[in-house]
């Protein structure tokens, strides 16, 4: 049998590999003098006080997770309450602005508005076809009154209230302007009689479809001097002449003698009366 040979390494590869775990050896010599002089200035563990710091640490951390929940618990609810809260708040904005103009249109119609003409939102309409019917019945009323009066609804500027409705007349003879209440007798007729007809008109006019065939008149031509009474009797005939019936009740004597056709009630000495037609 063959026998190997051994291979022999250089004597310097010894020497590096001693030096090397020589240096190995001092230092770590060297680190366990550093340590043991560590060591030496160290004071003992106490372990029931390093028991009592774990204790009270793990207590504090229990206390700190439950204030954490608390919290926790707390800001969800706070946040619930602030989405709430904001809701409202924008609920309440909105119900503030539908205030604000239903404030202002209830302040309107009560005439409530400050440095505006205090007048109702019913009186302004009313006045609006007041002035109408006014203008259709100046037409009538210059007739009757041989062109010498004109009504005119009065200015309300500054009252409140129901105001609004009321009647001036102008006097274009002395060229002036008073109620409508210093009339005479005559003079109120002839206007309330041109105010029924000037209403008639009015409605004719705007309400499609209705029509007035018929108006009486009962009394006042008393009250009339024999010019107005003319000039009246003789506005009321060109209305008859328009397919309307006029129908005048009245006890003046001499008007039966204008009117062509009339019923003529007369009393009997008896205690009753009797009707009689007369077509002229």
């Amino acid at each position: 049998m063959e026998r190997k040979k051994a291979t022999r390494m250089p004597s310097n590869h010894y020497q590096t590999t001693y030096d090397t775990a020589k240096m190995k050896a001092d230092g770590t010599a060297t680190e366990i003098q550093t340590l043991q002089a560590q060591l030496a200035d160290s004071q003992p563990l106490d372990l029931d006080a390093l028991k009592q710091e774990k204790d009270s640490t793990e207590s504090a951390q229990r206390s700190l997770s439950e204030s954490n929940r608390v919290v926790s618990t707390r800001k969800s609810a706070n946040q619930t309450a602030l989405n709430a809260i904001n809701k409202t708040a924008k609920t309440i904005i909105e119900l503030e602005a539908r205030y604000k103009w239903l404030k202002e249109i209830s302040d309107t119609a009560n005439g409530d508005i400050s440095g505006k003409e205090k007048i109702k939102l019913e009186t302004y309409i009313q006045a609006a076809y007041f002035d109408r019917i006014i203008a259709r019945a100046n037409l009538r009323l210059l007739q009757m009154s041989n062109s010498q009066f004109e009504l005119k609804r009065r200015d309300v500027s500054g009252k409140q209230g129901q105001s609004g409705l009321d009647l001036n007349v102008i006097d274009h003879y002395n060229g002036t302007e008073r109620d409508a209440k210093t009339l005479s007798g005559g003079e109120s007729f002839i206007a309330a009689l041109s105010l029924a007809l000037g209403l008639s008109d009015e409605i004719q006019n705007n309400a499609g479809g209705i029509r007035l065939d018929s108006m009486f008149v009962d009394e006042g031509f008393d009250s009339l001097d024999d010019t107005k009474l003319s000039q009246a009797m003789q506005a009321l005939m060109n209305i008859s002449q328009t397919n309307r019936l006029i129908g005048i009740i009245s006890h003046v004597f001499g008007l039966d003698e204008k009117i062509g056709r009339r019923i003529a009630v007369t009393k009997d000495r008896t205690g009753g009366s009797r009707a009689e037609i007369i077509l002229n």
